[in-house]
């Protein structure tokens, strides 16, 4: 990074000033305040594609419910997609269920990565968070604070880069003007062009799947047999003789 002036910034400089803007405006969100790992990759599975502001109730709600991992993995597979109902791509409910089932039996592996549906970033999101090991977590935003300012930064930056990335320096018009590190900034009152949209939920086979298994979960019998086949292949629903119920 280079100032105005055209001195380099240093990045030990640049990670207090990160650090220290995250201090005084960092987001207060319930999975902050917790180092319990399934709590976290709870956190971290919902956030998956989903909002914020839509996950904290079902987070709230969720861990309510099943408040430990071997709650979670002692309840019915039919309940955990009940549950997950709103959430979006229900595959993750199914995947949750699962990664709690592998760790009541045999505890946290050391690669997380062999818990079913945990990737990369999961595992770097829960380690980091949960086991204080050295990783940053990348997501689009963590990615993208990193290329435009042209700094590298370390494990301990995480949140505040997460919170810079949403509510800052966003992916069209960042807000420049409130950066902390907007004064060595290269990319600084840089525009961009929009990302390619995710294709419309309205009308996609998506919405045909979630539909379905609303169905299913309301004790009907649907009829678009694609999206029940898709469903079964997922674990989201057993067909019996041509019957559909939800997994015991």
């Amino acid at each position: 990074m280079v100032r105005e002036s055209g001195q380099p910034t240093s990045l030990v400089l640049v990670r207090e000033l990160l650090l220290d803007w995250y201090r005084r405006n960092g987001r207060e969100l319930p999975w902050r305040e917790t180092r319990d790992p399934y709590a976290i990759l709870v956190s971290e599975v919902m956030l998956q594609q989903t909002q914020v502001e839509r996950v904290i109730p079902r987070y709230e709600s969720w861990l309510a419910r099943w408040p430990t991992v071997e709650a979670l993995a002692a309840a019915r597979a039919a309940d955990v997609i009940v549950a997950w109902q709103g959430l979006g791509y229900n595959r993750r409910a199914i995947n949750l269920h699962r990664a709690a089932s592998h760790v009541a039996a045999n505890g946290w592996p050391d690669d997380l990565t062999e818990l079913p549906g945990v990737g990369s970033y999961t595992a770097a999101a829960v380690g980091n968070f949960a086991f204080g090991r050295a990783v940053l977590p990348i997501d689009v935003n963590i990615a993208r604070v990193q290329e435009r300012t042209g700094a590298t930064f370390d494990a301990a930056c995480a949140q505040a880069l997460f919170d810079l990335g949403a509510t800052i320096c966003l992916a069209r018009i960042p807000r420049c003007e409130l950066c902390p590190l907007a004064d060595g900034c290269p990319s600084r009152g840089r525009r961009y062009e929009p990302l390619r949209k995710q294709s419309a939920f309205e009308g996609s086979f998506r919405q045909r799947r979630a539909q379905v298994l609303r169905a299913v979960a309301a004790g009907e019998q649907p009829t678009d047999g694609d999206a029940l086949v898709s469903l079964e292949r997922d674990g989201l629903v057993v067909l019996t003789h041509g019957v559909a119920s939800l997994p015991a």
